[in-house]
């Protein structure tokens, strides 16, 4: 019989709605970060310098390249006989096909992968969060703590408390109550989501809440826990931790890696973050160009200027180009000439020469104001912008564009422009 005392299962089925063109065709744990990683590469690596060796990695929405970036886990040593990392897609029962509906019907779905480890604990994560964290020193906790399950938290500054849900914890760090997003937050610290349940407390709630509709860890299986005098305690962890879950947010922590002293540093040798890599030649910066305080991963072609930039692999930037404050994904081609400030530019896209991205008056976007704000301009994959045309600021494209598509040449600040066939 197979023994392991902890297993994670991350749930990475997620869309990211509020990240726009950007989750259009890939699930939100797939979209690149910091040049050579992608989103979910950081609980993975979390998972695997903590000494968890067994994954589940639930996907559902644009799961393929999830899928191929997983691929049997070699990065992070999860290529295991027993254990390893699994990816958990929705399946076809005998009786019926269910989508996962909720968080933790997602895990409930999957209580026989569970079963067959015959876990003490199973430990919960959400595959769309930077951060670092030792689950090690969670379990140590949980179990010193003899809790049944133990939740994850951060202290966050009293006036940003109403976005989270709130947990109410005494002098032992016992939860006494909760707030889900509260207009009048009682303390500041928030779930991160990260939770550790002993294995019967959690497989009992499954099985008890299975028939709640969009059944999730927040909403019902926590409650549920805690109404049924299970014992549930606050971990409070203070490191670095970003929820990237909008376009400010994802474009300011990309940005805080190329700080002088970054506040999330790539470069520890203790806890290594490991991602699939391309097998690439290295860059190149010719004796035209001058970069200045940016990441520029391999396979690059650099002679223009970038400043505060992080680059992709294998993108290509023009003669005479210039890049300032900028996110551009890999494979992606700026031409010579073109001007780009402050741009979320995803992978495979083309800027034609002499385009100007980033100018103009910052307006509220017309068709979705709280995800295009920011006075960020952003461009999905696969797409082409023609030459000279200029793009104002918290701006969208997607898709294949021409000229006629600008009208005199501009699409102003505030405005959308998705073609025919793509997914906006």
């Amino acid at each position: 019989m197979i023994k392991k005392e902890m297993i994670a299962m991350l749930l990475a089925g997620g869309q990211g709605s509020r990240l726009g063109v950007l989750t259009a065709k890939v699930a939100k744990p797939a979209v690149a970060f910091g040049g050579k990683y992608r989103i979910i590469d950081f609980p993975l690596s979390n998972c695997i310098n903590s000494g968890i060796d067994t994954v589940g990695v639930l996907t559902q929405y644009q799961p393929l390249r999830l899928n191929s970036h997983i691929g049997i886990g070699i990065p992070w040593d999860l290529d295991r006989n027993i254990g390893g990392v699994t990816v958990l897609p929705p399946y076809e029962k005998s009786t019926n096909s269910e989508w996962y509906t909720g968080t933790a019907n997602a895990i409930y779905q999957n209580l026989n992968y569970m079963e067959s480890f015959n876990p003490d604990y199973v430990l919960i994560l959400s595959g769309d969060h930077i951060y670092k964290m030792d689950y090690e020193v969670m379990l140590d906790f949980h179990k010193a703590s003899n809790a049944d399950v133990s939740i994850a938290v951060m202290p966050v500054p009293m006036e940003e408390a109403s976005r989270f849900g709130i947990v109410i914890a005494d002098d032992h760090n016992t939860i006494t109550e909760f707030q889900e997003k509260p207009e009048h937050p009682k303390s500041n610290l928030a779930s991160m989501g990260i939770y550790i349940f002993s294995w019967k407390v959690l497989k009992e709630a499954l099985i008890k809440m299975s028939d709640v509709n969009g059944c999730d860890f927040g909403k019902h299986i926590i409650p549920y826990c805690h109404e049924n005098g299970k014992k549930l305690v606050a971990y409070e962890y203070n490191g670095y931790w970003k929820d990237v879950g909008t376009l400010g947010s994802y474009w300011e922590a990309n940005m805080e890696l190329i700080d002088i002293i970054p506040e999330f540093n790539l470069y520890e040798e203790f806890w290594k973050i490991y991602t699939k890599s391309d097998i690439i030649p290295p860059q190149y910066i010719s004796s035209d160009a001058k970069v200045f305080r940016s990441i520029i991963s391999n396979g690059c072609e650099i002679e223009g200027d970038v400043e505060n930039c992080v680059i992709g692999a294998g993108v290509t930037i023009g003669k005479g180009a210039v890049v300032r404050n900028s996110i551009i994904m890999k494979q992606s081609i700026i031409g010579e000439g073109a001007v780009i400030d402050k741009s979320i530019i995803a992978e495979n896209v083309e800027i034609g020469r002499g385009a100007v991205l980033g100018v103009g008056e910052e307006v509220p976007n017309k068709v979705k104001p709280n995800v295009y704000s920011f006075g960020l301009v952003t461009v999905g994959e696969n797409s082409y912008v023609p030459a000279n045309v200029k793009i104002g600021k918290n701006t969208a494209i997607s898709g294949i564009t021409a000229p006629e598509d600008y009208p005199n040449g501009v699409l102003e600040s505030g405005e959308t422009l998705i073609k025919a066939g793509e997914i906006s």
